[in-house]
């Protein structure tokens, strides 16, 4: 099989039914013999139904006749797909995505609705041709902008508290665009400025980000990121420019101790280690020895040797009391600043998922606490935007730990610009053009116990 519509439907079939995203898109495209094209066409289709999934339903409730229950559940799957080419996609004539839409339908045991599928989205394709936009939104902001750009509402109640509306919109409209692909080169084997000859020769572009040495960000098509040059070398690893700003706040120094608290899959480990010239030791701690298998490969692709892997939950590891000079806690959390790269995750996330975290977030900031030496630094860092994971946890631990402070970046650092007066960092996506991050750097003052 090599119809790319047909391998989209099969994926977005399986994440209906509960399958992850990636999960699923990952296990079709190692099955089915694609081009490039045609892989990047099915990436687009999956994920972006998956992502409008609320603007698509509301579309299709709007529309149809034969009510959602009504409707069989592979019906709704092939419709998001017609539904999101008609909305999305600019570059598919209208014709071919209604046609194929159809076709599927046909192929896939609905032949006796074929006629319903054709209809509703010529109906969908009249009415854009007359209206600016055929979707009836209520006036509720909190609802409007939810089907709008296909949130939950309680994302949008959480952002719109930080925010108000307008930047609320643009966040919402950011976080709905195709993710870019971020590399961090390795100074240890070669410059910034190697790679990106050797990607110019390749036909990649790629442009330089501000107040990021190692960051390198990819400009359109690249294929398959192990066919990139300098892979197999270990030049560069893919992480996005608002992770690389976690181990730069850090500052690891060579020959210190360093502890990851929560390392897996071990972007943030690896470039500590380069950080530090692969000199001291950086002990990389998950309580999931399966995601650490990652961290132990690209250790090896890079060439680094100063990692030390440590299975167990870091609120369990006792061991590491007093010992190091600097701990990073790159906590779980909701992931709401990088919804754009998780299709789904806007979905499988809850308000009551988030309180789950944050007290998960305030266990281990309580304990990794232990492990700072009297003196020494901790950064705390997520990639969400909910107060509840970040500002509250931060809050109550000093609360409680009087003998710690935050040590906020200076006027002329290349992180003054994402500074809040309280001290803490917060990397909106919508304003930097990177992923949405929180990060905070606290010591521990030298009368601690």
């Amino acid at each position: 099989m090599t119809n790319p519509r047909q391998i989209a439907f099969i994926t977005l079939r399986d994440v209906h039914k509960g399958a992850y995203a990636d999960v699923a898109l990952d296990r079709v495209l190692q099955k089915f013999k694609l081009s490039d094209i045609d892989r990047r066409l099915v990436t687009e289709l999956v994920y972006g139904s998956v992502r409008r999934q609320r603007t698509l339903d509301a579309l299709i409730d709007q529309l149809a006749t034969k009510k959602s229950h009504q409707q069989p559940s592979d019906l709704r799957s092939i419709l998001h797909l017609g539904f999101y080419q008609l909305r999305y996609q600019e570059r598919i004539p209208e014709s071919a995505a209604v046609n194929t839409t159809v076709q599927l339908a046909k192929e896939n045991g609905l032949a006796g609705l074929t006629g319903f599928v054709n209809g509703l989205l010529r109906q969908y394709v009249r009415l854009a041709q007359t209206l600016p936009d055929p979707l009836k939104l209520p006036e509720n902001p909190v609802e409007r902008l939810g089907i709008l750009h296909s949130f939950p509402d309680w994302i949008i109640e959480v952002w719109l508290e930080q925010l108000g509306l307008e930047a609320t919109e643009r966040l919402c409209e950011w976080m709905n665009q195709t993710p870019t692909i971020d590399l961090r080169i390795n100074p240890l084997r070669t410059s910034i400025e190697e790679v990106e000859t050797s990607l110019t020769s390749a036909g990649i572009l790629a442009r330089w980000i501000p107040n990021l040495p190692q960051a390198l960000r990819l400009i359109g098509n690249t294929g398959p990121i192990k066919n990139l040059p300098g892979f197999s070398q270990g030049w560069w690893v893919v992480q996005d420019a608002s992770a690389q700003l976690v181990s730069h706040f850090l500052d690891p120094q060579p020959g210190e101790v360093v502890v990851d608290a929560c390392a897996a899959p071990g972007g943030k480990t690896t470039h500590m280690a380069e950080l530090m010239e692969d000199q001291g030791k950086i002990w990389a701690c998950d309580r999931t020895a399966s995601r650490l298998r990652k961290l132990k490969e690209n250790a090896q692709r890079l060439g680094l040797h100063s990692i030390q892997i440590c299975t167990g939950d870091s609120r369990d590891l006792s061991q590491f009391n007093h010992t190091a000079d600097r701990v990073l806690l790159d906590a779980p959390c909701s992931g709401l600043g990088t919804l754009h790269r998780h299709a789904d995750a806007r979905w499988r996330q809850t308000p009551e998922s988030v309180f789950e975290l944050s007290t998960l977030q305030k266990e281990l900031m309580s304990q990794t606490s232990n492990f700072v030496k009297p003196g020494g630094v901790l950064v705390y860092a997520t990639c969400t935007l909910h107060p509840a994971e970040n500002e509250d946890v931060i809050t109550e631990f000093l609360t409680k730990h009087p003998d710690w402070q935050i040590v906020a970046p200076s006027l002329d650092s290349p992180y003054a610009g994402y500074a809040t007066p309280q001290g803490w960092l917060k990397v909106w996506p919508h304003c930097e053009d990177m992923d949405g991050f929180f990060m905070v750097r606290l010591r521990k003052t030298n009368n601690s116990e």
